[in-house]
């Protein structure tokens, strides 16, 4: 950088620093680049002497020359855009219950403890604290490693988009995941499962979920014509998925009269009860409370829209062909006969969706009733409590157990990423046990 300090200014284009008689302060310009306009991006700086403003000149062109180059204008808030993200953006790249995750995340820790800060002068200490809060909250690892990815996708958004020069998300460890260990059931437990679930209507449900590992709403969205049993395969192209309710009125404060949950005003005559039971606004709940501009509560909506089980495409390797086990393929024939005579029985009032699960009138079978029907079919089999999609984590472990290298068991099961098949690999394998036994063998066996 070439400075001058006699007045005038550096031809165009180049940082310059210079004396101004009129308020006796030093002021440095940058080129920084061009504006949408086409117009030179210049930015100012200024101090009480040539060598703070050097400092400030010189970081300037430093963000330059590493490309950390931020747009003109006011930059947005966090808030600001992380409601950008939710509304416009991740809209259009996110699973509807994905983004809905998100969104409470963003509302209850995201934005009422960084919304505030402008988003280019966000530190990592401000997410230091967040995250500090979260754990004190009783909040676990992996709910915090989740704030952490929404922040960091949010802020690597704004980096591509020159609304800010660096992610500062990226300048932090992620928190740990300690409590994201997996509990897959055993062997004999799965075979038990199996035994208990023969002979009830829709027990075919679990011998293709331990089998095949497949996600809940990819079970409860199979189709008929996905499945090839001459063949002997599967495509996991759908899946059955709840969406959230959307107002359909034009006064969502109106609509949800009596659904909102309002804080108490500051004097409140019933907290000065002498009942000693504690009134709604002073106990923890009162965080919780509804603020005045609520727009939640759709589901009660007379004219809700978008919501409900609907079918959607899974995305990336989630949509893949799997094949079928022999033995499965002779279950799924029986199953498929079954449900034919029952097709008959319901007559005029079957809702045909071509289902290889459904409820007795053919429609698709809510999560929920999924749930109720795995926790019956669990305790019929008097085996412990487990949840729905550990019967998933159950067909990894089983496939590594099995001696199926880890590459085909991410394929079967559409893991995105290799590491979330290795959460598997904790089990012996007959190749490790083998090894393990051809060490023996080779320290304290004979020649």
């Amino acid at each position: 950088m070439s400075e001058r300090s006699d007045g005038t200014r550096k031809p165009n284009g180049r940082s310059s620093i210079f004396l101004s008689e009129s308020d006796g302060k030093w002021h440095g310009w940058v080129t920084m680049g061009v504006k949408s306009d086409g117009s030179p991006d210049r930015r100012h700086r200024i101090g009480n002497s040539e060598a703070e403003v050097t400092a400030k000149v010189r970081k300037l062109e430093g963000d330059r020359d590493a490309n950390k180059i931020d747009r003109p204008g006011r930059k947005p808030t966090v808030e600001q855009w992380m409601t950008t993200c939710l509304v416009d953006i991740w809209p259009r790249e996110l699973a509807p219950n994905t983004l809905q995750s998100y969104g409470s995340d963003v509302r209850n820790w995201i934005v009422p403890n960084l919304g505030k800060h402008r988003l280019d002068r966000l530190q990592p200490e401000h997410l230091d604290a967040l995250y500090s809060k979260m754990y004190a909250a009783g909040k676990a690892s992996s709910h915090v490693l989740k704030a952490h990815r929404i922040l960091s996708r949010a802020l690597e958004l704004a980096v591509r988009r020159e609304k800010v020069g660096r992610n500062v998300a990226k300048l932090l460890d992620a928190p740990g995941s300690n409590d994201s260990e997996i509990e897959p059931l055993t062997q004999a437990e799965a075979r038990r499962i199996l035994a208990a679930a023969d002979g009830r209507r829709g027990g075919t449900r679990w011998s293709v979920g331990l089998a095949l590992g497949l996600r809940q709403g990819e079970a409860l969205g199979l189709r008929w014509k996905y499945i090839d049993l001459d063949g002997g395969s599967v495509r996991v192209w759908w899946q059955l998925s709840r969406l959230k309710w959307r107002h359909g009125c034009d006064d969502v404060a109106a609509c949800t009269e009596g659904k909102h949950r309002r804080p108490c005003p500051k004097i409140c005559p019933k907290a000065r009860r002498k009942s000693g039971r504690p009134h709604r606004c002073v106990t923890a709940d009162a965080e919780r409370l509804c603020p005045k501009d609520c727009d939640r509560h759709a589901s009660t909506c007379p004219k809700r829209t978008g919501g409900g089980l609907v079918f959607r495409r899974p995305k990336g390797k989630s949509r893949r062909t799997v094949p079928l086990p022999p033995e499965l393929v002779a279950v799924l024939k029986a199953h498929r006969q079954a449900q034919r005579q029952e097709r008959l029985a319901a007559a005029n009032i079957w809702d045909d969706h071509d289902l290889v699960f459904c409820q007795p009138n053919g429609r698709p079978i809510d999560p929920r009733d999924d749930w109720d029907d795995w926790k019956a079919v669990l305790a019929a089999a008097e085996v412990r409590d487990a949840r729905v999609h550990d019967g998933r984590h159950t067909a990894g472990t089983l496939l590594i157990e099995q001696g199926v290298h880890v590459r085909t068991v991410q394929e079967i099961l559409g893991h995105s990423d290799i590491r979330l098949t290795q959460r598997y690999t904790h089990v012996a394998t007959p190749m490790a046990e083998d090894g393990m036994q051809r060490m023996g063998r080779a320290l304290w066996g004979t020649s």
